[in-house]
């Protein structure tokens, strides 16, 4: 058809179908109306074809025709930083793939109307933006650079890959290398970038604090707490008189367990304590029973519903732990004062106190509000310490060091050659055997210590610890899932930069914790749910069928298999899995590997159990001071415990808890996503001091543009395959592996490699690394 003719008959079908009274019609209707013969029904559906191809026209899935905006959806885009992204749309399970040249002028976080394609390229389904309908960006954050006669600033996210245009005389003062706040005036248009001006400069990018400050800033958190919150938290008491607690305690019922023996038990830094935990036991029967409190400090006593300090902690949702700060979601006055469970005080608390059968089943509970008095602030160390001193966990130390040093005799049946080849590694070995003796020497020397002085405590640690094993067995045995991943401290000097990265070690007395709350918080939720009272849960559900097929397939390639029923997977072959695993070079790969494949958990008002937990019951109660949802569900429990839960407040409690629900939800992955940029913009400044250093790493991931490899340190950094000489490396996606062409060198998931540092870049908080070449 020559180009004249289509063009008018393109506009023709396109003045038809803008016609108010047009309704989407098939082909054979099209013709119908057209009067178009069965002859030439070809040439109208070739022009047709063409419409559809530019996009402004649609077709529906029953194949009929009108404008593109008839057909179109509205949803959520997502940037990526290669130029493609993805909308997600509100109650479609898959996200819809938006090809390069079809993102039009939508940038990241955007609300935008799509037009869907269900057959795109490669089977799956595509979509193309058609227009912005709200844009979610009114200010960015990035760095400002100068050039002749204008500005430009990069976006901190890497997923807004324009620049912002500057017009001369809008940039307040910046200078390059300024990081700054930019308010958008204009947004993208064709072949157009955003322009903006200079709101605030935050400071250079070299300046100590000013790459955190960007990264709070650009998540929008909160940095002061309003005027109204701190004049209201000015009236709160530092402390609890004795005529205050004795009119709590006569008049409104408060359980007296200030002479019943507690601790609290938590990190060395720990300013906001909120759990003390108790225990005893005794023998009923013939049976042991023992006696488990779980005391969280009563912030809902002090935050009252729909005052300026519940609002403001609603609106924060959560407290968020940044490398180098903490976002409190209370005021210090509050988080680490009245409310915190400070040795020798009397504070007020909500208290979980349980009855445990040697199986691990609680055999009884009471919820109360209590006053309690603490005995001793513990720490992780010093409780782990002990506990190992008692359990003879040092036994094991010591064998590590017999070993070494039989490593070291067995040497001298070595011959010249082979002596003089490992001296060099001889000299490590007495060097770490060395280090070993001075560690355990000083462990043991702690360990002591904390013996001595808290020598009328350490029964009682240790019956926590015997009680804590019950809880965990039990939750084991039903199939629990329990996802040990490494998890990192950053050490920064005064002036903010990272001077070591070293592991987080998860320990007797972080578990001993671990199983008391997880006790209390699967018993609140399971009281409430019997009891039909509104409530928040903490759920989690099960994993997507194919996600978890796609997951099988994978571990496959290890050799592992994991068993469903009618294709569903429970949770105790996951945790079988994962024991298997135990000890490999690939445990700490699949165990995220399986976890990716499991649906994040989330707060609901419906109780959908906890997949990971293997629990039918779960919420969360004991962190009322850094976590919202339980300090709503504190009050659902005082209101209910005084009978004040009547059907008014049922029905209020009932309109706000979905919304409450999704928000601190919401709330909690955004501060997930803060914590771990700041953690990755440390762990890159930290490798910088490192370019040209070797390191021995774990490949973590593999896509067809390079592999990631992670150090023991959790740093990871990235293998290009554009880097790679020697061979031109393919991705297999079924086995999960890059193979050389030529040589069939492959690079698998698990695999162990020396790499070596060969660049940072700040920008976008990515490492480069390459593997060592072997010479013969």
């Amino acid at each position: 058809m020559e180009e004249k003719l289509m063009e008018e008959r393109k506009n023709m079908l396109l003045d038809l179908m803008k016609d108010p009274t047009y309704v989407p019609m098939k082909l054979k209707e099209l013709a119908l109306l057209l009067g178009v013969t069965k002859e030439q029904r070809g040439e109208l559906e070739e022009v047709l074809n063409e419409l559809v191809a530019s996009g402004r026209v649609g077709i529906s899935k029953k194949g009929k025709y009108a404008r593109s905006e008839v057909f179109a959806q509205t949803g959520v885009f997502a940037a990526h930083h290669r130029g493609f992204g993805f909308v997600t749309i509100e109650g479609r399970e898959d996200d819809l793939f938006i090809p390069p040249d079809d993102t039009g002028d939508a940038m990241d976080g955007d609300t935008v109307q799509v037009v869907i394609n269900e057959n795109g390229r490669g089977g799956r389904t595509e979509a193309r933006v058609l227009k912005v309908l709200k844009h979610a960006n009114e200010t960015l954050i990035g760095t400002f650079e100068k050039n002749k006669n204008f500005g430009f600033v990069i976006p901190d996210n890497p997923r807004i890959t324009m620049d912002i245009f500057i017009p001369q005389g809008k940039e307040n003062g910046a200078v390059s290398g300024h990081k700054v706040v930019v308010k958008l005036d204009t947004y993208a248009a064709k072949n157009k970038n955003p322009e903006g001006h200079v709101k605030e400069i935050l400071g250079h990018i070299n300046d100590p604090g000013v790459d955190i400050l960007s990264i709070v800033r650009a998540y929008g958190l909160p940095e002061e707490f309003p005027e109204e919150v701190m004049e209201e938290v000015s009236h709160v008491p530092e402390a609890l008189s004795p005529e205050y607690v004795e009119e709590e305690i006569e008049k409104n019922g408060r359980v007296d367990l200030r002479n019943v023996p507690m601790v609290t038990i938590d990190g060395e830094d720990a300013k906001d304590l909120d759990d003390a935990v108790s225990v005893s036991k005794e023998t009923i029967n013939g049976e042991t029973i023992y006696h488990l409190g779980v005391h969280i400090a009563d912030v809902s006593h002090y935050v009252k519903e729909k005052s300026p300090l519940d609002e403001e902690a609603y609106k924060r949702g959560t407290s968020v732990y940044l490398v180098d700060r903490v976002i409190p979601m209370l005021p210090h006055r509050l988080s680490n004062g009245i409310c915190s469970l400070n040795a020798g005080c009397d504070r007020l608390a909500m208290s979980c106190l349980m009855d445990i059968d040697e199986k691990g089943i609680i055999v009884g509970h009471k919820i109360c509000e209590s006053v309690v008095n603490i005995d001793r602030r513990m720490t992780y160390t010093a409780v782990n310490a002990i506990l190992e001193a008692k359990n003879g966990k040092n036994s094991g130390e010591d064998a590590e060091l017999e070993e070494t040093k039989g490593r070291n005799q067995d040497e001298r049946f070595e011959n010249d050659e082979q002596k003089k080849s490992k001296r060099s590694l001889k000299n490590v070995q007495a060097d770490d055997l060395e280090k070993k003796k001075d560690a355990a020497k000083e462990k043991a020397e702690f360990a002591k210590k904390c013996l001595e002085e808290y020598e009328d405590f350490v029964p009682m640690f240790l019956l926590l610890d015997e009680t804590a094993r019950v809880l965990r067995e039990k939750r084991m045995a039903r199939g629990a899932v329990d996802f040990d991943f490494p998890e990192c401290k950053i050490i920064l000097d005064a002036k903010g930069r990272p001077v070591e990265i070293k592991p987080y070690e998860r320990n007797a007395a972080t578990m001993l914790i671990e199983d008391c709350m997880l006790a209390a918080n699967e018993t609140v939720a399971e009281d409430y749910y019997w009891q039909q009272a509104p409530f928040l849960y903490r759920s989690h559900e099960k994993p997507d069928g194919e996600k978890i097929k796609r997951f099988g397939i994978l571990i496959n390639n290890f050799g592992y298999s994991i068993r469903l029923q009618n294709g569903e997977l429970h949770p105790k072959e996951m945790q079988k899995l994962l024991a298997k695993v135990a000890g490999s070079p690939e445990e700490a790969l699949l165990a995220r590997l399986a976890l990716r494949s499991m649906k994040q958990a989330k707060y609901t008002t419906d109780c959908m159990g906890h997949f990971g937990l293997a629990a039918n019951y779960y919420t969360h109660f004991t962190s009322p001071i850094r976590r919202y949802p339980d300090l709503q569900i504190h009050r659902i429990i005082k209101e209910n415990l005084h009978g004040e839960l009547t059907k008014k407040r049922v029905a209020h409690y009932e309109k706000i808890l979905p919304e409450v629900a999704v928000w601190t939800s919401s709330r909690e992955r955004l501060a997930d996503e803060a914590e771990r940029e700041t953690d990755k913009a440390k762990k890159v400044q930290f490798m910088e001091h490192h370019i040209g250093e070797e390191f021995t790493g774990v490949i973590s991931g593999i896509s067809n543009y390079g592999f990631y490899v992670e150090l023991p340190n959790t740093v990871e950094g990235m293998v290009r395959l554009a880097n790679l000489d020697g061979d031109y490396y393919v991705f297999d996606e079924e086995h999960y592996e890059l193979v050389g062409e030529r040589t069939r060198k492959k690079y698998k998931l698990g695999q162990t490699v020396k790499i070596q540092v060969v660049s940072v870049d700040r920008y976008l908080k990515t490492i480069d690394f390459l593997p060592v070449r072997k010479f013969d």
